[in-house]
This record gives C-alpha cells, structure tokens and sequence, in this order.
C-alpha cells in the first residue's frame, strides 16, 4: 500500500464526514484550493461547487 493511497483515501473520509474543502486542503498542503477540488471531486458533487464560492 502506497502512501499517495492512504492520503487519497484520509482525504476521501474527510469528505465524506462532510469536512470543509478549505479544511482539507490546508490539511493536504494544497497551495490551490482548486487541487483539492479537481482531485476529490468524485466524493461529493457539491465539492466544485464549493471551490468556486470560497475562491471569490
């Protein structure tokens, strides 16, 4: 098992309790909230949604 795997599926359950994107980013060390989004979009249809309004 891969440590790219245990990040991805840390992130994942993050989303799943319904985590803010913002949170997870920061807990990833994404520089761009919109990583965070494009990467884990398939947990939550909301989660683009929700990049675009803590961009502006």
């Amino acid at each position: 098992m891969s440590i790219l795997f245990l990040r991805h599926t840390f992130a994942t359950r993050l989303f799943e309790k319904r985590k803010k994107l913002k949170v997870v980013q920061e807990l990833l060390g994404h520089a761009r909230i919109q990583v965070t989004a494009d990467t884990y979009s398939h947990v939550s249809p909301e989660l683009k949604k929700g990049s675009s309004k803590q961009n502006k």
